[in-house]
């Protein structure tokens, strides 16, 4: 999600189905205390879980 990929394209790379991955991005929100995808990239970013290319 970070890198910019879309629910659908999260779910075909990771085998998953798309209600899995709504499920985890939005207890990850909740988790993280964030509104939305953005500031989950900005997290990964900031704790270098994603490196900037």
């Amino acid at each position: 999600m970070a890198r910019g990929r879309t629910n659908a394209e999260i779910a075909t790379e990771l085998f998953v189905g798309l209600s899995t991955v709504k499920f985890h991005i939005a207890s990850l929100m909740t988790t993280l205390g964030v509104r939305d995808r953005v500031e989950i990239a900005m997290w990964a970013y900031d704790t270098r879980r994603v490196k900037a290319s």
